[in-house]
């Protein structure tokens, strides 16, 4: 264990201390949030991404460890282990490189090295290898069978015993770790992933269009993006596409590859026309072609699509991130319209707590058009209820409803409409949680009333659906499932516990989400509020069946109690700090009502005298800010992008139109932004400033309301080209930027003078694959 704690402290930079404490920390069941903010005396102030980072290397490495002492265990077991060896084993700090050194001993069916070792001829092997003047067909001579094995093995001619020595000596260095290791760095470092269109695929079927950018693609190893290797690894698996390692020069016809000449240069052997110099190239070539070539591939491709689904699952957990902590709307009363055509529009109303308080359908599009009826209905909706807001479900018939929006916001006055993502919002619709929220609702107005509350709190409506049906990933389908939903739910709990809950409104879904709190816990939680009314104080959780000091401890600090008895229940600071609070109010002689926001009041307290064995100075510090922003939420502002007037379809959009958008969706290669005109534009990752972005999250994020302009409108494939350099302007409210272009194809750096079009033409193909 101490070997794990020292390595992972030399990997996140921290001492070994930090280490040691957040790991009993998390082995004592403590979640990463409450060590986040709780616990940062113990840890030394490492924060959540630390965090993180540290539970998941913790797991990889025990697992590591596990797999170490099976491998140890085994060759002890057959006798051939020795202390160089077992020192080798000690120090792979990989599974690879542990697999690597396992293989030779890996119990696995009779190969052919293995029969003609057991034929008798490894010495022939090693005589030959160990001197190449010796003659081949001579020294095999007394190496012939008079018969075959009972097995089957034919070794009664000399071709047959030099095919043994070949295999033997292909087979033993086949399983060199160093060798093997060394040419999948090289490769690694200088290969080229290439792909190409499958023979008897029709180019222009639309399934096969797609892949277009792939039919001649070729890239370093190393260097291809995330996007492009899981758009390779997708066609590949379609069939569409066929995949290949390449060297990186290919062999003219008859002479030896680069591979084979750096297998000889590991050997120390080299052909200088002895007598066996022939059957040793012929062994080396063999290493390479037939045991080597394809293994080798396959470890890479594994590499290539591990590191890619990393980067996939990355950009998939800070897109979402993102999105649940997007500004809230708050308590204000809105309309959530579901887009349908020959279906209608599906209407609901949410008053300023969310509790749905009117539904409707109206059917302005075909087959009905009945716009006028439908604006009544709308606007007898909006009177009756207050409403404020109108949230547009962006789906089928989204830029249609919107029209109708406008047209309800010129006779009715402050109303503003703003398209909401509803991606999961069927999905909600359908569940049992949703059948429990409103049971009495028909499925689709639950689906209005899901995306109405969407806009009041992102965060609370959509920690009730899955986080892989909100839609907000790359290739998400692609990468391994279990590792993605892992990482989505570590960042939904994060988002949950950075906000805090309403304890006496929140739902079950985000109860659970809370540090400590398991859906059952939340469940009983729920039961008891509605038996026994709101809860006035923290300490009335322990009065929860099923719900302990140990859990209490967990979640206490993230649960929030509004004009409770206690002023501190709706602050982030925790029950176990009370008593220092105390000591603060002794001191200052006023109530902690008259404390709580006075900046000036508290920047007199000195945070060393409050200080004691269990809470230092960092917690001290911690509490002294909460009591300054009691209750704060550190979600931004609520904004609403300016849709330009009269610009309803990408038909009204020009060239050189500079407006106002929202980022829907981000990638490495650029960001996604709704102008309200029912398809988002990108922003290539060149178009984002006037300086050098590697990614696309450097400058903005999902939620961003930006101000572009439109470079290009390609109106036959619907694509809409911005960018946000537009000379002082700072194109986003509140960042800064980077610049490249970068093909599809290739990844070449495009030349200046080349059209936008080009340049984007790839990355708009990506969308395709971002939204599967």
């Amino acid at each position: 264990m101490q070997k794990i704690l020292r390595q992972i402290a030399a990997e996140l930079a921290v001492r070994e201390d930090q280490v040691r404490a957040a790991v009993e920390l998390l082995d004592g069941g403590a979640t990463v949030p409450f060590i986040a903010r709780y616990r940062k005396e113990a840890t030394g102030g490492l924060d959540d991404i630390h965090l993180r980072e540290l539970e998941a290397r913790l797991a990889y490495l025990r697992e590591l460890e596990d797999r170490r002492e099976a491998i140890v265990k085994s060759i002890q077991e057959q006798g051939k282990l020795t202390p160089e060896l077992a020192a080798a084993l000690g120090a792979a700090p990989t599974k690879q490189e542990l697999e690597d050194l396992y293989l030779p001993y890996k119990p696995r069916r009779r190969t052919k090295g293995q029969i003609a070792r057991e034929a008798g001829l490894e010495p022939l092997a090693d005589r030959l290898f160990g001197d190449p003047t010796l003659d081949p067909a001579a020294e095999a001579q007394s190496f012939v069978k008079a018969e075959k094995g009972e097995g089957g093995e034919d070794f009664t001619t000399v071709p047959a015993v030099l095919d043994g020595v070949r295999d033997i000596l292909s087979e033993r260095w086949a399983e060199d770790p160093a060798l093997v290791q060394s040419l999948r760095e090289w490769l690694w470092a200088e290969g080229e992933f290439r792909s190409k269109l499958a023979t008897g695929k029709d180019e222009n079927h639309p399934d096969v269009s797609r892949f277009r950018d792939y039919f001649d693609y070729a890239e370093p190893m190393g260097r291809v993006p995330s996007h492009r290797a899981l758009a390779v690894f997708r066609g590949r698996q379609l069939e569409i596409l066929d995949a290949r390692l390449a060297l990186p020069v290919e062999p003219e016809p008859g002479q030896p590859s680069l591979a084979e000449g750096r297998i000889a240069l590991h050997l120390g052997w080299s052909h200088r026309k002895r007598a066996a110099d022939d059957l040793l190239r012929k062994c080396v070539a063999w290493t390479w072609r037939v045991k080597l070539s394809l293994s080798t591939e396959r470890d890479l491709f594994a590499r290539l699509r591990e590191e890619a689904e990393k980067v996939a699952i990355k950009v998939f957990a800070d897109n979402l991130r993102d999105l649940l902590l997007a500004a809230p709307a708050g308590p204000r009363v809105v309309m959530g319209l579901d887009p349908g055509i020959r279906t209608g529009v599906k209407v609901a109303v949410v008053d300023a707590t969310g509790k749905l308080v009117d539904t409707a359908t109206v059917f302005p599009h075909e087959p009905r058009r009945d716009w006028e009826g439908a604006l009544h209905t709308l606007g007898q909706l909006c009177r009756k209820h207050g409403v404020q807001l109108i949230a547009i479900g962006n789906g089928t018939a989204s830029r249609e409803t919107d029209k109708l929006a406008a047209d309800l916001g010129k006779r009715i006055e402050g109303l503003q409409r703003i398209v909401v993502s509803e991606a999961g919002a069927s999905v909600y619709s359908a569940s049992e949680f949703a059948s429990q929220e409103m049971p009495d609702v028909d499925v689709s107005l639950r689906g209005a009333a899901s995306i109405a509350r969407r806009l009041q709190d992102p965060l609370a409506e959509l920690v009730k659906i899955d986080p892989k049906s909100i839609g907000v990933g790359q290739y998400q389908h692609d990468v391994s499932q279990g590792d993605l939903a892992r990482a989505l739910e570590a960042v939904v709990e994060d988002c949950v516990n950075a906000v805090g809950v309403d304890l006496n409104t929140a739902s079950v879904p985000l109860l659970s989400r809370v540090s400590g709190l398991s859906p059952a816990v939340a469940r009983a939680v729920v039961r008891w509020r509605e038996s026994h009314g709101a809860f006035r104080n923290r300490q009335q959780l322990l009065d929860v069946s099923g719900l302990g000091p140990k859990t209490f401890e967990q979640a206490a600090g993230f649960l929030r109690i509004r004009d409770g008895d206690n002023p501190l229940d709706m602050t982030g600071v925790h029950p176990e700090t009370y008593p220092v609070v105390q000591k603060m109010l002794a001191q200052v002689g006023k109530p902690v009502q008259e404390l709580m926001g006075r900046a000036d009041m508290l920047k007199t307290l000195r945070p060393e005298l409050f200080a004691n064995e269990k809470f230092g100075v960092i917690t001290v510090k911690d509490i002294l800010g909460e009591l300054e922003k009691p209750g704060r939420d550190p979600r931004p502002d609520f904004k609403v992008a300016r849709f330009n007037e009269g610009v309803e379809d990408i038909a009204d959009l020009s060239e050189g139109m500079v407006l106002e958008g929202t980022v829907s969706n981000v990638a490495a290669f650029g960001a996604f932004v709704d102008l309200g005109v029912h398809q988002d534009g990108l922003v290539h990752v060149s178009q984002l400033a006037n300086k050098f972005v590697n990614d696309a999250r450097e400058v903005v994020k999902t939620g961003d309301i930006v101000k572009v302009k439109v470079l290009e409108v390609d109106l036959a494939r619907k694509r809409i080209s911005l960018t946000m350099k537009l000379g002082e302007a700072t194109g986003r409210r509140d960042a800064a930027g980077g610049n490249r272009f970068e093909h599809a194809g290739r990844g070449q750096r495009a030349p200046r003078s080349e059209p936008v079009s080009t340049a984007m033409a790839g990355a708009f193909a990506k969308l395709q694959g971002l939204r599967k």
